[in-house]
């Protein structure tokens, strides 16, 4: 395990790989704002003729991603791609890996932020709020900042008694607010699994999502690749399973957390990091 200091940065190991595989929410931006230095180090990346490519548990459209990186200052020029699970999830659909009833149209229960229907609309299901009549169940986002998981869980378990299967686009556990961590929708996933549904998750720590970005970057090796995040469940875990290099930044969900700790919670995941980061900075 390497640590950088904050004066070395990303300069230091950037040579080293030849391609980039970049978490948006805690390592780019909060969700508010950008991170001091995080849009100048994807810029760097871009002037050193190596992709850049956002790999992101968001239920939205990459298009919805890329505008919300415009405002925050990272320009579209500067990466390849921004691949995220909700588009991913969409495809293993459309190409049938996720089987979907097929003899109706499908009344579809979706569990996300503000008039997030993404997945439910591009598949021309009809849009219910009920999990009794329920024949698919989207979990692709929280707002448990504001609503109570126990309204989550009176939502959803008409449809998880009767077996309704679940596709969660964000396996993220908690996510940032103003107030702090709270619920994400992979814990309102668990939820639903405790429940008795049945859930398939798309995005990281899956494999579908490095795969699917890995398809951009075609003659690049996994192990030439640095996976950058702030997650070690999600960013780390899945980047050490999908055989890629990992760096671990000390931004987001790992603000407040003590190195002795992070060093725990890495020992207790069965994963280690080549790289620990104080922030995305060049």
């Amino acid at each position: 395990m390497t640590r950088t200091t904050e004066a070395e940065g990303l300069r230091a190991i950037a040579d080293d790989y030849d391609a980039f595989f970049l978490d948006q929410f805690g390592v780019v931006h909060d969700g508010m704002r950008a991170y001091d230095g995080a849009a100048e180090a994807v810029s760097a990346f871009a002037a050193m003729g190596k992709p850049v490519v956002f790999v992101t548990n968001s239920g939205r459209p990459a298009a919805f991603n890329e505008a919300r990186l415009a405002r925050l200052g990272v320009s579209r020029e500067t990466y390849l791609a921004c691949v995220t699970s909700g588009d991913v999830a969409i495809q293993l659909c459309e190409d049938g890996v996720f089987p979907l009833p097929k003899d109706r149209r499908i009344r579809c229960l979706t569990i996300s932020s503000l008039d997030d229907y993404n997945l439910s609309d591009r598949l021309g299901c009809v849009r219910t709020n009920s999990g009794a009549d329920a024949d698919l169940v989207v979990i692709a986002g929280s707002q448990a900042d504001t609503i109570p998981m126990s309204d989550y869980e009176a939502m959803m378990r008409p449809a998880a008694e009767r077996g309704v299967a679940c596709i969660c686009t964000n396996p993220d556990r908690h996510m940032l607010t103003p107030s702090g961590l709270v619920p994400s929708a992979g814990a309102i996933a668990d939820l639903y699994a405790e429940l008795g549904g049945p859930v398939t998750f798309v995005g990281k720590p899956h494999p579908e999502i490095y795969e699917a970005a890995l398809a951009l970057i075609p003659g690049v090796e996994k192990r030439r690749i640095l996976c950058i995040g702030d997650s070690i469940d999600h960013d780390i875990a899945g980047a050490a399973g999908f055989g890629a290099a990992r760096a671990l930044v000390r931004t987001g969900i790992l603000a407040d957390v003590e190195e002795a700790a992070i060093d725990g919670r890495l020992a207790a995941a069965g994963v280690t990091v080549d790289h620990i980061l104080p922030a995305l900075r060049w």
